[in-house]
């Protein structure tokens, strides 16, 4: 057999034609494509809060400087710094043997002069009837009179005296005016301790309940005010060193006028701080609740893409492929969306994995934790 050779350029070409072309089988048979791995999340429908999220301060919703109204020597402090005293607890007891005293001395005088009193009415009496019947003159009569009038007012003065050194002998007992936490003792018991002092004895602070104070830009002003006018609004307060704990409290306060330098209005709410884990002075995450947005449709913000037509989410139907549904974000805070749109409670959504994907596109899913708002 004999074979001629041609050109060489014809024998490459024969041969490449002859590796692409594919068999028969191979031309028949479909290409599979590999399901592309996604994580998904459950869509859900919640009433979610629109926040504004802000700085807030702790203050004490009272705090009161305790002194003493009178002069002595302090004798004792009953509590220990610190403490949580109740409204009538005993803090201080400054000597009250003077006050002992004066008091003694003033009852003393008091019932001289009562005495005294005494016997001028029953001389008035006497003057009375033997000035009516001519034996008396009218002089004895009118100065047992006088006298009669000037020891009921030097009672009255006594009354007063004593009185008020009573008064100052239930000073020498000092006692807490509110419920609170004291702090540190700045005059101890041994000290003499002045009326009306420059420096406290002690503070006493109410920390159950708690007033948180924040700042919010004007902007806002109008939807605090429509808030207010509805029955109020709530402030969330996030509790440090707590994980996801989070207190509630009613706003009660809004500032009558817009700081010019900031442009911020002054808003409180009281917080019930029932576990003390609020302390006044101390700065903490707080957010304020603008409005409600009703039954909405709530996934995980990493579900919703944004292409040219829009913001849009992939879902995962029940042939376990890959669609686009396209949806409107209301609201989107702490790692959740809020959306309008072609998506139901229910629907599998992809939180991660989306590049790879395209409609129809196969997928293979790993159910994460449901969408909270």
């Amino acid at each position: 057999m004999q074979f001629r050779l041609g050109p060489p350029g014809i024998l490459i070409a024969l041969a490449l034609s002859c590796l692409a072309a594919p068999s028969a089988e191979a031309a028949t048979k479909p290409r599979q494509t590999a399901a592309a791995p996604v994580i998904t999340a459950v869509a859900e429908r919640h009433d979610v809060p629109r926040l504004a999220r802000t700085v807030g301060n702790v203050l004490a919703s009272a705090t009161v400087q305790i002194k003493s109204q009178v002069e002595g020597r302090v004798l004792e402090a009953p509590f220990t710094e610190g403490q949580m005293v109740k409204a009538g607890d005993l803090l201080f007891r400054i000597d009250p043997r003077p006050f002992q005293a004066e008091l003694e001395q003033a009852q003393a005088l008091l019932a001289r002069d009562q005495a005294l009193l005494d016997q001028a009415k029953l001389e008035l009496a006497r003057q009375k009837d033997l000035s009516a019947r001519g034996v008396a003159s009218t002089q004895r009569y009118e100065q047992a009179q006088a006298d009669a009038k000037s020891l009921t007012a030097s009672v009255a003065a006594d009354a007063a005296f004593a009185a008020n050194a009573k008064l100052k002998l239930g000073y020498s007992e000092i006692r807490s005016p509110i419920t609170g936490k004291t702090g540190a003792i700045q005059i101890h018991p041994g000290n003499l301790v002045k009326a009306n002092g420059d420096t406290p004895m002690v503070t006493v602070s109410a920390i159950e309940p708690v007033r948180v104070a924040v700042t919010l830009p004007q902007q806002l002003l109008p939807i605090l005010q429509e808030r207010m006018k509805e029955g109020g609004t709530k402030l969330l307060i996030n509790v440090p060193g707590e994980h996801g704990a989070t207190l509630t409290g009613a706003v009660d306060f809004v500032g009558d006028a817009v700081d010019a330098l900031s442009g911020t209005i002054a808003v409180r709410a009281t917080v019930p701080n029932t576990d003390h884990s609020l302390v006044p002075g101390q700065f903490v995450t707080a957010s304020l609740v603008l409005e409600i947005l009703k039954d909405v449709i709530v996934v995980p913000f990493e579900a919703v893409n944004t292409g040219q037509h829009g913001s849009y989410v992939y879902i995962v139907d029940p042939d376990n492929k890959a669609q686009t549904r396209s949806v409107r974000v209301l609201y989107a805070d702490g790692g959740i969306a809020a959306l309008e749109g072609e998506v139901a409670p229910g629907d599998a959504v992809v939180i991660d994995g989306q590049l790879r994907l395209a409609p129809d596109v196969a997928v293979t899913k790993v159910v994460a934790d449901k969408a909270k708002p």
